[in-house]
Formats: C-alpha cells, structure tokens, sequence
C-alpha cells in the first residue's frame, strides 16, 4: 500500500493506453477481491433539503429552488423499515444521509445513534453521511456501531472553491480525521463532471491516495445535473472518463471497495461493465440516491445476471480475499435474536 503516489506517477496511469490500464486494473483488483462479486448498498435519505451549504452541484441545498422539499428526520421505525427492505434486495449495508451542514446535538442525534443500532441488530454494516462531525460525536457513532461514515472531499483543492464556499476542504480532512480516530472506516470519493480539469481529476485521486490508511470505500460519482442549481447545464460526461478514474482509484488504493456511485442511471449496460471491469466493486441499489435516480431493482437483477456477477453476500469484507473478516453475527438465530431485542427495546 503506498500513500506518496507523485502527480507525475497518477497521470501516467490514468493517461495509458485504455485496455492496458483496463487489464491492469482488474488483474489488481483479482489480487485483493473475489473476482465477479459486488457489494450492494443501499442510500436513505433520512432528512432532505434546507441545507445551509451552498454545493454548486446539491439540489438540497437551500441556497437553490430546485423543487426539493424540506422533511423532518425520519423516526426509527420508518429507517429501520426501509432497511429490512434493503436487506431483502440483497444489500449489505444501509446508508443514511442528512442535509446538514454540521451534526446536531441533542434529540435528533439520539435518534440517529437509535437508527444505526436497529441497522446493526438487523445484520447489516451502517453507514452515515451527516455532515461535519466533532470528535465526541464521532465516538458516539462508534459507541453505536457505525461501520463507516461518508464525507467526500468532491474534487481536488485546487478547484474546490469554484464548487463550494461554505466549508473549507480543510473542514472535510479534519472530520475525515475524527472518524478514522474513533475506529469508524471512512467512506470518501469525489464527483467528475462539474467543470474540472483532468488535472482537478487527478488532484483528488492523489489526496484520497495520500490518505492513511486509504479510505476502505472510494465513491466515483458522475454529476447529475438538476434544474436550479448552477449546474445546471453541464454536459455529459464521457463514460470513457469514469472508466478510467475508476481504473486509476482501484490501482492507488488496491483494497478499498471502489463505488460505481451517482451517475450509473445515464450510462449504458456496455459502460456499466467496463467500469465493473476496471475495478468498481460497489453500487448502490435501488431507484433512488437521495434526490436523484438511480435503476431499478429489476434492471439491476437483469444487468448482474447478464454480467456473471454476484452480490457480497455477508457484510464486513475488507482487503485481501483471503483476509474475509465478518463483522457482524456469521449465525441467522443471533442476528434474528440482535433483532428482535432491539425491537422489544424500541417499544418499551
């Protein structure tokens, strides 16, 4: 595992001929991941819209009129629902994402912590996106059982105040920082298509790479351009582009899930396989990502089959694939037990 990759070194990589860093990448990604199995993911948007920032790209954020509607957090019943759902589709783990600018104390945050144990209870890895976080509330995540917690730094330093001025990339590293200090695993990737120079591109490859140890999920995301918001009218990304900083992601951090993210809807099945080949072992199931689409559960099932590929099966697959470590229950009865425990707890 290196951390010291140069500009130099990641241009190489990402500017080879296209089948040769295709087949470097996926004999990489052979050395360290079952060959032809995804992990499923499944985003709930647990409180949309009113955020205070102003991400040039966010249909959330209150400085737009983008027709998103402001919702009150969701109770625990209704996450936890949802989540059962995600199970039976054949996720592994249940992300939940808030617009917030910072994570707020009191009930609200209480609950969240209720939501991620009700995840856990039912035998999936939990992960949050909720905004900036202070260090003692990052400890209480982990108190919880968080498996991982999502803040993408978006793009490289260098462009990211053209995107975004309400927060400061130094912002992102110090929360990055807190979770990795409480024990949670970082979940961190960028978005292409906002205007971006491959430079930009390649920039924050080179910080998600500098990052020790790597993030153990690396979302690529390609912008999907909403109404009202200033990007409104970007156009579309060459899916070529997404192949290759998937490729480049899987050989700077060999170990980490490299997540097929926002985007997925506008590519075809064709693209959708190169960028499977190339490394991308993680998609998010279901119709929708916060706001915005993604296939449905039909469409998913026929592309997999036609694949050859598989869903993980058992959360908490990190590195080699000779290193599987489960970290929830490996016994239906205890995690039906987990379960059914929290429930009672719930109600009393």
């Amino acid at each position: 595992m290196r951390h010291n990759w140069t500009f130099g070194e990641i241009e190489a990589i990402y500017t080879a001929p296209f089948l040769d860093l295709v087949l470097r990448a996926q004999l990489i990604h052979r050395e360290h991941h079952p060959a032809n199995e995804i992990q499923g993911s499944v985003l709930l948007n647990i409180k949309s819209g009113g955020c205070p920032e102003d991400c040039a790209y966010c249909p959330q954020s209150a400085h737009y009129k983008t027709g998103v509607a402001r919702t009150a957090l969701l109770s625990v019943g209704e996450t936890l629902t949802a989540a059962r759902a995600a199970r039976e589709q054949g996720a592994t783990r249940f992300c939940m994402g808030a617009a917030w600018r910072d994570v707020p104390r009191g009930p609200q945050f209480d609950r969240v912590l209720e939501m991620v144990r009700g995840v856990r209870a039912l035998g999936m890895e939990a992960c949050c996106t909720l905004g900036m976080l202070e260090a003692d509330q990052a400890e209480a995540l982990a108190d919880a059982g968080l498996t991982a917690y999502n803040h993408n730094l978006d793009t490289s330093p260098e462009f990211y105040g053209q995107i975004i001025t309400t927060r400061t990339y130094d912002d992102r590293l110090e929360t990055l920082t807190r979770v990795r200090q409480a024990g949670i695993t970082v979940c961190c990737g960028g978005i292409i298509g906002m205007g971006e120079s491959r430079d930009a591109r390649l920039r924050l490859l080179q910080q998600l790479a500098g990052l020790d140890p790597h993030p153990e999920s690396v979302p690529i995301n390609m912008l999907v351009a909403v109404d009202g918001t200033p990007l409104a009218d970007r156009p579309p990304e060459d899916p070529i582009d997404l192949v290759r900083m998937i490729a480049t992601a899987r050989i700077l951090m060999p170990r980490a899930f490299v997540r097929l993210s926002a985007g997925r809807l506008s590519l075809s099945d064709e693209a959708q396989a190169l960028c499977f080949m190339a490394g991308a072992n993680s998609v998010f199931l279901g119709d929708r990502l916060l706001t915005t689409p993604n296939p449905t559960a039909d469409v998913d099932r026929a592309l997999f089959e036609r694949l050859g590929l598989r869903l993980q099966v058992r959360a908490g697959y990190q590195g080699h694939k000779d290193e599987v470590t489960t970290k929830v229950t490996k016994d239906t009865k205890e995690t039906e037990h987990k379960e059914n425990k929290f429930l009672r707890d719930l109600t009393l």
